[in-house]
C-alpha cells in the first residue's frame, strides 16, 4: 500500500507565500511523475504543476512565474512553492503520483492521490 501525505496548506493574505509538501510512503520501487492538482468550490479539479522523475516541469498558465514545483527523489517528496498568491488560487490542493509498487507478487505502476490540503488566500 502506498500513501501520499500532504502538508503546508493554510490561510494567507494576497501577495503572500506558502509551501506545500507531499511525501510518498509504503512499498515503493520508484516514483515517476508527481504533481499538484487543485479544485476550487464549484469547479473541476485542474493541474497546477507536475514534474517528472528527471526534473522536467509543466505548469498551468495561471500559475506560471508564481509557483515552482520541485522534488527530492531520495525522499519521494514533491514540493510546491507558491508566491504572489491571489484569491483565485484558493482551492483544495491534491498531490498526485505515479508509483511503481509491489502487489501480490507483481510489480505494477499505479496512480495515487493525497487527501488534499486547503489553501485559502484572502484579499
Amino acid at each position: 500500500q502506498v500513501q501520499l501525505v500532504e502538508s503546508g496548506g493554510g490561510l494567507v493574505q494576497a501577495g503572500g507565500s506558502l509551501r506545500l509538501s507531499c511525501a510518498a510512503s509504503g512499498i515503493i520501487f520508484s516514483v515517476n511523475t508527481m504533481g499538484w492538482y487543485r479544485q476550487a468550490p464549484g469547479k473541476q479539479r485542474e493541474l497546477a504543476a507536475d514534474i517528472t522523475r528527471g526534473g522536467s516541469t509543466n505548469y498551468a498558465d495561471s500559475v506560471k512565474g508564481r509557483f515552482t514545483i520541485s522534488r527530492d527523489n531520495a525522499k519521494n517528496t514533491v514540493y510546491l512553492q507558491m508566491n504572489s498568491l491571489k484569491p483565485e488560487d484558493t482551492a483544495v490542493y491534491y498531490c498526485n503520483a505515479d508509483v511503481r509498487t509491489y502487489y501480490n507478487g507483481n510489480s505494477l505502476l499505479r496512480n495515487y492521490w493525497g487527501q488534499g490540503t486547503q489553501v485559502t488566500v484572502s484579499s
